[in-house]
């Protein structure tokens, strides 16, 4: 009898002495997330190639809380950092990127067409982009694509254990997708064709973690619309600001992170109002 209760006490403790045991080892990871903060849209990009690694460590650099970028998925199943449908703009390449392999695309030129001191950066690969950024600030994740290309990045996230930091902004086929892999990560709904109000209920009661307030639309209701959602705990990020006096209303009214692409300038005005900068 003593010797099967003793058993039960350790099948009882077991998960808390390895959950402790995990920490003291460090292989779990702890970070403090900020609270509120600038975003810093494809990475630094009114001084920089954006969607670029080199982008990506200027905003860091600057102390960006958020970082966005964009992915999109190559003939050949790769994920790459890309706005656009086509490399045309950002490279010196030319087609789409659903009609272009990897090989293709990582030889091209993404840095040159916003300046010369950045000729021969090159356009990233998700899992590589990811190893650039500190894990204590918010990744906000704009997928351009379906159902497969939800599956595919939340395996990258998972994979690179930066689950905890990852936003997945997406339309609901790739939300179907994410879910597919870890109904737990989480995501910020981008379904909004319809009005805010509509859009607001639709996070709500489809248990986002997060949206994305469009600047302008129907902003005569922005005050009521943040505390609706802020009574049910969403984060709300707003797209986008570049003057340090919106920027100032919008956070006064309880927006959480803001998209810039004058990084410079709205994170020096976040921290006039106690916002630290995410310094490494």
């Amino acid at each position: 009898m003593k010797f099967i209760q003793k058993l039960i006490v350790i099948a009882i403790f077991f998960p808390f002495l390895s959950l402790f045991s995990q920490i003291k080892s460090g292989n779990i990871e702890i970070y403090n997330m900020p609270k509120k903060g600038i975003c810093a849209h494809r990475g630094a990009n009114e001084t920089h190639p954006e969607n670029t690694i080199a982008a990506f460590e200027e905003a860091i650099r600057l102390g960006a809380q958020m970082i966005e970028f964009d992915i999109r998925m190559t003939k050949d199943n790769k994920l790459i950092v890309m706005h656009d449908r086509s490399v045309d703009r950002t490279t010196d390449g030319t087609g789409l990127v659903e009609d272009l392999t990897w090989n293709k695309i990582k030889k091209l030129d993404a840095g040159q067409w916003k300046s010369e001191i950045f000729k021969g950066e090159k356009v990233p690969l998700f899992k590589d982009a990811l190893d650039v950024f500190p894990k204590n600030i918010w990744l906000n994740i704009h997928l351009k694509g379906d159902e497969e290309l939800g599956k595919a990045v939340a395996k990258v996230l998972l994979n690179k254990r930066r689950a905890h930091q990852g936003i997945i902004a997406c339309n609901e086929d790739c939300a179907a997708g994410v879910k597919k892999i870890d109904a737990n990560l989480k995501i910020c709904n981008m379904e909004r064709q319809g009005d805010r109000k509509e859009y607001v209920n639709e996070t709500i009661n489809g248990n986002y973690s997060t949206l994305q307030l469009l600047k302008k639309r129907d902003d005569g209701s922005l005050q009521n619309d943040i505390l609706e959602l802020k009574k049910h705990h969403i984060r709300i990020n707003y797209y986008f600001s570049n003057t340090s006096e919106e920027a100032i209303e919008l956070f006064d009214m309880g927006i959480d992170f803001i998209l810039t692409d004058r990084l410079v300038e709205l994170l020096s005005t976040a921290e006039t109002l106690g916002i630290e900068r995410s310094l490494q």
